[in-house]
Protein backbone atom coordinates (compact mmCIF):
# COMPACT_ATOMS: atom_id res chain seq x y z
CA UNK A 1 0.00 0.00 0.00
CA UNK A 2 1.25 3.23 -0.59
CA UNK A 3 0.42 6.68 1.58
CA UNK A 4 1.03 9.83 2.34
CA UNK A 5 3.67 10.34 4.86
CA UNK A 6 2.83 11.39 8.91
CA UNK A 7 6.13 12.64 11.18
CA UNK A 8 6.24 9.19 12.45
CA UNK A 9 7.92 8.12 9.16
CA UNK A 10 10.60 10.42 9.05
CA UNK A 11 13.47 7.83 11.32
CA UNK A 12 12.14 5.23 8.81
CA UNK A 13 12.42 6.94 5.40
CA UNK A 14 15.94 8.34 6.50
CA UNK A 15 17.28 5.26 7.01
CA UNK A 16 16.16 4.07 3.36
CA UNK A 17 17.61 6.95 2.23
CA UNK A 18 20.78 7.25 3.32
CA UNK A 19 21.23 3.33 3.33
CA UNK A 20 21.28 4.21 -0.23
CA UNK A 21 23.34 7.40 -0.33
CA UNK A 22 26.03 5.30 1.68
CA UNK A 23 26.55 3.47 -1.83
CA UNK A 24 26.57 6.95 -3.33
CA UNK A 25 23.29 6.42 -5.40
CA UNK A 26 21.65 9.16 -3.56
CA UNK A 27 22.35 12.29 -1.22
CA UNK A 28 22.11 11.72 2.65
CA UNK A 29 18.79 13.58 4.19
CA UNK A 30 18.92 14.92 7.68
CA UNK A 31 15.60 15.05 9.91
CA UNK A 32 15.75 18.67 9.41
CA UNK A 33 14.94 17.91 5.51
CA UNK A 34 12.67 15.07 5.96
CA UNK A 35 10.34 17.56 8.81
CA UNK A 36 10.15 20.25 6.04
CA UNK A 37 9.91 18.23 2.83
CA UNK A 38 7.13 15.76 4.70
CA UNK A 39 4.35 16.56 2.34
CA UNK A 40 5.71 15.56 -0.49
CA UNK A 41 6.66 12.24 0.31
CA UNK A 42 4.67 8.80 -0.18
CA UNK A 43 5.92 5.68 1.24
CA UNK A 44 5.14 1.87 0.71
CA UNK A 45 3.96 0.32 3.86
CA UNK A 46 3.88 -4.06 3.72
CA UNK A 47 3.05 -5.88 6.85
CA UNK A 48 2.72 -2.48 9.00
CA UNK A 49 6.87 -1.69 7.64
CA UNK A 50 7.90 1.26 5.62
CA UNK A 51 10.06 -0.22 2.83
CA UNK A 52 10.22 2.47 0.43
CA UNK A 53 9.49 6.05 -0.52
CA UNK A 54 9.30 8.82 -3.15
CA UNK A 55 9.35 12.45 -2.86
CA UNK A 56 7.26 14.29 -5.79
CA UNK A 57 8.49 17.95 -5.42
CA UNK A 58 7.04 20.73 -7.93
CA UNK A 59 9.94 22.55 -9.87
CA UNK A 60 7.50 25.21 -11.84
CA UNK A 61 3.84 24.91 -13.17
CA UNK A 62 4.83 22.81 -15.67
CA UNK A 63 7.26 20.37 -13.88
CA UNK A 64 8.19 18.38 -11.04
CA UNK A 65 10.96 16.29 -9.73
CA UNK A 66 10.40 12.17 -8.69
CA UNK A 67 13.38 12.17 -6.47
CA UNK A 68 14.30 10.24 -2.96
CA UNK A 69 12.92 6.97 -4.73
CA UNK A 70 14.54 4.47 -2.04
CA UNK A 71 13.17 0.73 -1.85
CA UNK A 72 15.09 -1.27 1.72
CA UNK A 73 17.36 -3.67 0.11
CA UNK A 74 15.20 -6.69 1.33
CA UNK A 75 12.45 -5.78 -0.56
CA UNK A 76 13.93 -4.72 -4.16
CA UNK A 77 12.67 -6.46 -7.04
CA UNK A 78 9.27 -6.66 -5.76
CA UNK A 79 7.68 -3.93 -7.92
CA UNK A 80 7.66 -1.03 -4.85
CA UNK A 81 9.67 0.97 -7.14
CA UNK A 82 6.80 1.18 -9.49
CA UNK A 83 4.47 1.28 -7.49
CA UNK A 84 6.49 4.75 -5.55
CA UNK A 85 7.42 6.29 -9.11
CA UNK A 86 3.22 5.67 -10.41
CA UNK A 87 2.17 6.98 -6.87
CA UNK A 88 4.09 10.20 -7.87
CA UNK A 89 2.24 10.20 -11.04
CA UNK A 90 -0.61 10.34 -10.07
CA UNK A 91 0.37 13.37 -7.57
CA UNK A 92 1.47 14.97 -10.74
CA UNK A 93 -1.76 14.45 -12.36
CA UNK A 94 -3.89 15.59 -9.23
CA UNK A 95 -1.91 18.59 -9.03
CA UNK A 96 -1.82 19.58 -12.62
CA UNK A 97 1.69 18.78 -13.55
CA UNK A 98 2.12 17.96 -17.10
CA UNK A 99 5.75 16.86 -16.72
CA UNK A 100 8.08 14.92 -14.32
CA UNK A 101 11.72 14.61 -14.17
CA UNK A 102 14.27 12.34 -12.38
CA UNK A 103 17.73 12.58 -12.03
CA UNK A 104 18.63 9.10 -11.65
CA UNK A 105 21.36 6.33 -12.42
CA UNK A 106 18.41 3.64 -13.18
CA UNK A 107 17.76 4.47 -16.72
CA UNK A 108 16.61 1.18 -17.81
CA UNK A 109 13.97 1.15 -14.79
CA UNK A 110 13.21 4.88 -15.77
CA UNK A 111 12.89 3.94 -19.30
CA UNK A 112 9.87 1.05 -18.59
CA UNK A 113 7.82 3.68 -16.86
CA UNK A 114 7.99 6.13 -19.46
CA UNK A 115 10.66 8.39 -19.01
CA UNK A 116 12.95 9.36 -21.85
CA UNK A 117 16.71 10.45 -21.29
CA UNK A 118 16.80 14.58 -22.09
CA UNK A 119 19.87 16.70 -22.06
CA UNK A 120 20.33 18.57 -18.34
CA UNK A 121 21.04 21.66 -19.92
CA UNK A 122 16.75 21.56 -20.92
CA UNK A 123 15.97 21.67 -17.27
CA UNK A 124 15.47 24.60 -15.14
CA UNK A 125 18.60 25.97 -12.86
CA UNK A 126 16.37 25.57 -9.97
CA UNK A 127 16.95 21.74 -10.78
CA UNK A 128 20.03 21.90 -9.95
CA UNK A 129 20.06 23.56 -6.04
CA UNK A 130 21.04 20.15 -4.32
CA UNK A 131 24.06 20.09 -6.09
CA UNK A 132 25.91 22.07 -4.03
CA UNK A 133 25.79 19.20 -1.36
CA UNK A 134 26.74 16.34 -3.84
CA UNK A 135 29.95 15.03 -3.72
CA UNK A 136 29.81 14.30 -7.42
CA UNK A 137 29.10 18.50 -8.30
CA UNK A 138 32.33 18.53 -10.23
CA UNK A 139 31.68 15.30 -11.92
CA UNK A 140 27.88 14.64 -11.79
CA UNK A 141 27.61 11.10 -13.81
CA UNK A 142 23.53 11.50 -13.40
CA UNK A 143 21.41 10.87 -16.10
CA UNK A 144 18.42 13.45 -16.52
CA UNK A 145 14.88 12.02 -17.75
CA UNK A 146 11.69 13.73 -18.23
CA UNK A 147 7.95 11.71 -18.93
CA UNK A 148 5.39 13.68 -20.36
CA UNK A 149 1.54 13.38 -19.40
CA UNK A 150 -0.40 14.07 -22.25
CA UNK A 151 -3.37 13.34 -20.27
CA UNK A 152 -2.62 17.06 -18.31
CA UNK A 153 -3.72 19.76 -19.59
CA UNK A 154 -1.74 22.68 -20.38
CA UNK A 155 -1.96 25.52 -17.80
CA UNK A 156 -1.00 28.34 -19.78
CA UNK A 157 1.56 29.04 -17.22
CA UNK A 158 4.96 30.10 -18.85
CA UNK A 159 7.53 26.73 -19.13
CA UNK A 160 10.48 26.40 -16.61
CA UNK A 161 13.35 28.29 -18.40
CA UNK A 162 15.91 25.93 -18.79
CA UNK A 163 19.53 26.16 -17.77
CA UNK A 164 20.95 29.44 -18.82
CA UNK A 165 23.81 29.45 -21.57
CA UNK A 166 27.23 29.48 -19.64
CA UNK A 167 25.62 29.35 -16.00
CA UNK A 168 27.43 26.57 -14.36
CA UNK A 169 25.80 25.46 -10.65
CA UNK A 170 26.90 27.55 -8.07
CA UNK A 171 29.63 25.67 -5.93
CA UNK A 172 30.25 27.33 -2.43
CA UNK A 173 33.29 28.36 -1.66
CA UNK A 174 35.72 25.66 1.00
CA UNK A 175 35.96 27.84 4.40
CA UNK A 176 39.52 26.52 4.71
CA UNK A 177 40.78 28.93 2.04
Amino acid sequence: MIRTTTIFDVPRIQEIINSHAELGKMLFKSYAQLYEDLRDFGVCERDGQIVGCVALTVIWADLAEVRSLAVDNRFRGQGIGRELVEWAVEEARRLRVPRLMSLTYEQAFFEKLGFSVVAKETLPLKVWSDCVRCPKRDGCDEIAMVRVLPDVADSNQPPAPPTPRGVSIPVLESLDE
